[in-house]
C-alpha cells in the first residue's frame, strides 16, 4: 500500500459513529485527514469495481475541469496524474451505501487547472487515473486525458468562388482550422445553414467538402464554411457560386411566303433557354433567307416604273458617297490641325534631355538640372542632338481645334469627361497651374463624387492627353503615372488623385484581415484607357507573401467593397496587376476608382511595420512634461497627418522614428519609461508600463494611436532629461529610445538639432516643392521619341535573347515576365514601371548602361532590325 495511506492509519479515533448497518461500522475522522472504511467480513474477499470512471475532458480558456471516480466496495480511493499521486487535500471524498446490495460506495473528485496541464505541454499528454483499494487488493480505472481546447483562426483551405453551367456538379473545398477538440463543419448559403437531409442535391463529404450534385439557378449565392468546437466558431471567406445558363436556339419557323424580291425567310429565337446570369448567347444565325423558284416568284412591274426605281437607287447612292467624302475631309482637316499643334510645340525637338528631381537641401526637393553632366558614362546612348534652330522650350499650343467656341469643362454628362471646348485652355509641357480648391468644389457637385473628401492638401489633379503625365500627392508616397498613349488620341481627360481618411471610409474587415495601405481614389471612374496607368502607394506589411494573403479591394458605384485581385495569383487577363516592393505597391490598372490593399495573415509569423514616433511639448513652463509616443502604420501618408497635427498642437519631434515589426500573435503592445534621474524627475504613471490592445493596432482603424507619459520635474530649474523609453510586443521584438535633451533649449543631443523657437518641422517630412501635376514629356525621365525607339528595338524577339526579356532581367523584374508578354509592347510596360519607381531618384545613365549590357551599342541601338537579330 502506498505511503499516501499513512494518514488513514494515523487517523484519530475521536470519531463519530455514522452508520451501523448489517454488523459493520463506517467512521469519519475529524480534522483534515480522511478515514479508511472498514468492510464487514462478508465483503472482505471482494475486489473493488468502478461504478463511474473518469472521462476525457477539455479545458476551455481558464476554467478548471472536474474528474469524478466512484467505486464499490472500497476502503480507499485516490487519483494519480501523470504517474504522481495527487495530494490528499485536493480530493473531495463522499461515502454512501448501496441500498440494494448494502455495499459501501466511495466517490472522489479532483479539479484540474490549465496551469497544471501547461506545465507538461509539449512533453506528454496530461492524464489522470483513479485507484481504489479493498482488503483484497486494488483496481485501476481507465486513464482520462485532459487537453487544453483551442481553435485556430485560419482555415487550412477555404472555398473558392466558381462560375458553373446549369446542371453541372460543383465541388467547394474546406479544410477547417486546427483545433482541440476537432472542429465540426457546417456549410451556409447566404447565411442560411445547408441541411443535406432536407435538400438531397447537397452532399457533405467526410473531408468536409460541399458537393452540389446538379447546379440549379437557385444555387447561385455566397457559400461559407463554418467550423466550430467548444471554444470558438470560425467562418471562412465567402465563395460566390454563379450558375449561368447558356442560350439555346428554338426550332426554325416555317418559311415565309415568297416576297417581291424573290426571297423567302425563316427565323428562330434564343429562348430555349434564354441566356442568363452571364451565360453565352446562342451561336449561329437567327435569320435565314432563300431565293424562290421562278414559279413561286411573283411577277414584277416592268417598263417606266423599273426605270424610276433604278434612278432613285442611283441618286441615293450618289448622295451617300458625297456625304462620306465630306466626312472624311472634315476628319482629316481636324487631325491635321491637332498634329500641327503637337508638331509646332517643340516636344519632339527640345524634350530629349532627361528630367528628374533631386534634393537641393535637407527636407526640400528641387528640380533636377535638365541637362546631364557632360562626362556621364553612357549618357550618350539615350540622348538625341536637339534641334538648335528652335528656341521654344515648352509646349504652349492648344490641343483642340482653334475654331471651337464654347465654354469650360463640364462633368454633367457622366464620369467620362468631355473634351476641352475651346482653344483658350492649353496643356503645358510642365506644371499645371490651377486652383485645387476650385477643382475639388466643382468635382464634389457631381453625384458620384459627393463622398470624396474636400481635402485640398491631399488632392491632386491635372488635364492630360495622349502624351500622358503624372499626379503626385506630396509627402505621402502616392502618385499616379499616366504613360504615353494611355489616353486615346483625340481625347483629353481631367484626372484627379486623392487619399481618403480611413475614419471617413471604413473598409469591411473580417477575421485576421488588416488594412495595409492608404485608401486612394483616382478618377473619374469609367474613363476609357488604351493601356494601364500605374498607381504607387506605400504599404506596411513585411512584404513576405508566404505570410499574407494580400487582396486589392475596389469600391464600386454602390459604395460596397469587392475583391478584384489576390496578390501572387494575378491573371494577365485581369485589369489589375501588382508589384509588391519592400515598402511600396505598384499597381497596373486599366480602370480608375477607389482602391486599397487588405492583408489577411496566414499564420502568426505575419507582421505589420509600425512607425514609432516621439513628440514632446515645444515649450514647458510648468513642472509637468509630456512625451507622446505614436504607434502608426509605417506609411508616409499617416506620418504626414501626425506631423501636421503635432505642428498645430505645438509639439516637437524628439528622436528619429523607429520601425517595429508587430506580429499577428494576439499579444498587446507595451510601453515603459526607465532610467530617469530620480533626484530630478519622477513618472506620474501608476503602473510599470502602458499597454495598447492588439486589435486596436491590428485593424488599423485608429490612425493617431498613441500613449502619453506624464513626467514631473521636482524643480523648475531642471531642464536636462535623460531616460530610456521602451516599446515592445509581449513575447515579441521591441525598440528602445535613448533620450538626452534639454527641454528649455529644445536641443536633442546625438540625434537631431533644433533651433530654440523651432517646433515640429520638416526634418523627416520632405517638403516637395515640385508641381503636384506634370503633363507631357516633363513628367518622364525618358524622352518620348527615345522611348518609342527603345520599344521598337526591344519588342521584337531576338534568338540571342537581346530583347525586352533581358531588359526585365537586368532591372530585376523577371517575376513579371508573363504579364509583360501579354501586352502588345512588353518594353513599354517595363519602361512605365521603371518611370514609376525612379521619378525622384532615377538615373537615366543607369538605364543607358543596362541597354549597353544588352548589346544595343550606340551606333545601332535604335536601328536594330529583324535581320540583325
Amino acid at each position: 500500500m502506498p505511503s499516501l495511506l499513512g494518514p488513514f492509519v494515523r487517523c484519530r479515533f475521536s470519531a463519530t459513529l455514522l452508520v451501523l448497518w448489517l454488523g459493520f461500522a463506517v467512521f469519519s475522522c475529524t480534522g483534515s485527514e480522511h478515514a479508511t472504511a472498514t468492510l464487514p467480513a462478508a465483503f472482505s474477499d471482494l475486489l473493488p469495481h468502478f461504478l463511474v470512471e473518469p472521462e476525457d475532458e477539455f479545458i476551455v480558456k481558464n476554467k478548471p475541469v472536474t474528474l469524478t471516480c466512484r467505486s464499490t466496495p472500497a476502503t480507499q480511493i485516490y487519483f494519480k496524474c501523470n504517474g504522481e499521486w495527487v495530494h490528499q487535500d485536493d480530493h473531495l471524498i463522499e461515502r454512501t451505501v448501496d441500498p440494494a446490495t448494502a455495499l459501501p460506495i466511495m466517490q472522489v473528485k479532483i479539479d484540474i487547472t490549465r496551469q497544471q496541464v501547461e506545465k507538461i505541454f509539449g512533453l506528454d499528454e496530461y492524464w489522470c487515473q483513479c485507484v481504489a483499494w479493498s482488503t483484497t487488493g486494488t483496481q485501476k480505472s481507465q486513464k482520462a486525458y485532459i487537453r487544453i481546447a483551442y481553435l485556430r483562426k485560419n482555415f487550412e483551405e477555404e472555398p473558392q468562388g466558381k462560375e458553373v453551367a446549369l446542371d453541372q456538379e460543383v465541388l467547394l473545398r474546406c479544410h477547417p482550422p486546427e483545433g482541440v477538440p476537432q472542429a465540426e463543419v457546417e456549410w451556409q448559403r447566404n447565411e442560411d445553414v445547408i441541411n443535406p437531409a432536407s435538400d438531397p442535391n447537397f452532399f457533405i463529404t467526410t473531408e468536409h467538402n460541399l458537393v452540389i450534385k446538379k447546379a440549379r439557378l437557385a444555387d447561385t449565392g455566397n457559400y461559407t464554411c463554418v467550423a466550430k468546437n467548444i471554444v470558438a466558431r470560425r467562418k471562412s471567406t465567402s465563395a460566390t457560386v454563379l450558375v449561368y445558363v447558356d442560350g439555346g436556339w428554338s426550332e426554325w419557323s416555317k418559311w415565309s411566303a415568297c416576297g417581291a424580291d424573290c426571297s423567302m425567310w425563316r427565323s428562330r429565337e434564343c429562348t430555349q433557354p434564354s441566356p442568363g446570369t452571364g451565360g453565352k448567347d446562342c451561336q449561329g444565325l437567327d435569320l435565314q433567307s432563300l431565293n424562290c423558284t421562278s414559279e413561286q416568284c411573283p411577277q414584277t412591274v416592268s417598263g417606266a416604273e423599273d426605270v424610276a426605281l433604278y434612278v432613285g437607287i442611283v441618286a441615293v447612292a450618289l448622295c451617300l458617297t458625297l456625304l462620306l467624302i465630306v466626312v472624311v475631309l472634315v476628319y482629316r482637316r481636324k487631325k491635321e490641325d491637332l498634329d500641327a499643334d503637337v508638331a509646332d510645340s517643340s516636344i519632339l525637338t527640345t524634350g530629349f534631355q532627361p528630367m528628374g528631381i533631386k534634393p537641393s537641401k535637407p527636407g526640400v526637393w528641387a528640380p533636377r538640372p535638365r541637362r546631364p553632366p557632360p562626362h556621364s558614362k553612357n549618357s550618350h546612348l539615350l540622348t538625341i542632338q536637339p534641334d538648335l534652330t528652335t528656341t521654344t522650350t515648352s509646349y504652349q499650343g492648344t490641343l483642340r481645334s482653334r475654331h471651337d467656341a464654347t465654354g469650360k469643362f463640364s462633368m454633367s454628362n457622366g464620369p467620362l469627361l468631355d473634351p476641352l471646348p475651346n482653344g483658350s485652355h492649353t496643356l503645358h509641357n510642365g506644371k499645371l497651374n490651377s486652383d485645387p480648391a476650385e477643382f475639388v468644389s466643382r468635382l464634389s457637385t457631381q453625384s458620384y463624387f459627393k463622398t470624396l473628401p474636400r481635402d485640398v492638401a491631399n488632392t491632386s489633379y491635372g488635364t492630360f492627353n495622349f502624351l500622358g503625365g503624372r499626379l503626385t500627392i506630396p509627402n505621402t508616397g502616392i502618385s499616379l503615372l499616366i504613360p504615353p498613349e494611355a489616353i486615346p488620341r483625340g481625347k483629353i481627360y481631367e484626372i484627379y488623385l486623392t487619399v481618403q481618411r480611413k475614419e471617413d471610409l471604413r473598409l469591411p474587415l473580417a477575421g485576421c484581415q488588416t488594412v495595409l495601405s492608404p485608401v486612394v481614389s483616382c478618377g473619374p471612374p469609367g474613363v476609357v484607357l488604351s493601356r494601364p496607368v500605374i498607381l504607387s502607394m506605400d504599404h506596411c506589411s513585411d512584404a513576405c507573401l508566404d505570410n499574407w494573403a494580400v487582396r486589392l479591394k475596389k469600391q464600386n458605384y454602390e459604395g460596397t467593397w469587392e475583391d478584384v485581385l489576390l496578390m501572387g495569383e494575378e491573371l494577365v487577363s485581369e485589369p489589375y496587376y501588382c508589384q509588391l516592393e519592400a515598402e511600396t505597391c505598384r499597381l497596373f490598372s486599366e480602370q480608375l476608382g477607389t482602391l486599397a490593399l487588405v492583408g489577411e495573415s496566414l499564420h502568426m509569423g505575419a507582421a505589420k511595420r509600425l512607425r514609432l514616433v516621439l513628440f514632446s511639448d515645444a515649450y514647458c513652463s510648468t513642472l509637468e512634461y509630456n512625451i507622446r509616443v505614436y504607434c502608426m502604420d509605417d506609411t508616409q501618408d499617416v506620418f504626414k497627418e501626425v506631423m501636421q497635427m503635432e505642428r498645430q498642437l505645438g509639439g516637437r519631434l524628439i528622436d528619429e522614428p523607429h520601425v517595429l515589426l508587430f506580429k499577428d500573435s494576439y499579444h498587446n503592445l507595451r510601453l515603459s519609461i526607465h532610467d530617469m534621474p530620480q533626484a530630478h524627475w519622477r513618472s506620474k504613471l501608476l503602473a510599470g508600463y502602458q499597454e495598447i490592445p492588439f486589435y486596436h493596432i491590428w485593424n488599423g482603424s485608429q490612425r493617431y494611436l498613441h500613449c502619453t507619459f506624464t513626467l514631473e520635474r521636482l524643480s523648475l530649474s531642471t531642464c536636462e532629461l535623460t531616460c530610456q523609453l521602451c516599446v515592445w510586443q509581449v513575447e515579441g521584438e521591441g525598440q528602445s529610445f535613448s533620450l538626452d535633451f534639454n527641454i528649455a533649449k529644445a536641443v536633442l543631443h546625438g540625434c537631431l538639432s533644433y533651433q530654440d523657437t523651432r517646433a515640429v518641422d520638416s526634418e523627416f517630412l520632405l517638403m516637395d516643392s515640385n508641381a503636384t501635376a506634370l503633363a507631357g514629356p516633363s513628367a518622364f525621365q525618358i524622352p518620348y521619341l527615345i522611348r518609342q525607339k527603345i520599344c521598337s528595338s526591344l519588342d521584337a524577339p531576338c534568338p540571342n535573347g537581346a530583347d525586352w526579356r533581358m531588359l526585365a532581367q537586368r532591372l530585376k523584374l523577371e517575376r513579371h515576365m508573363s504579364f509583360f508578354a501579354s501586352k502588345a509592347s512588353p518594353t513599354s510596360m517595363i519602361l512605365d514601371l521603371w518611370e514609376a519607381q525612379h521619378f525622384h531618384s532615377g538615373n537615366i545613365n543607369q538605364l543607358a548602361t543596362v541597354m549597353a549590357d544588352i548589346g544595343k551599342q550606340e551606333a545601332m541601338i535604335f536601328l536594330v532590325s529583324d535581320g540583325e537579330c
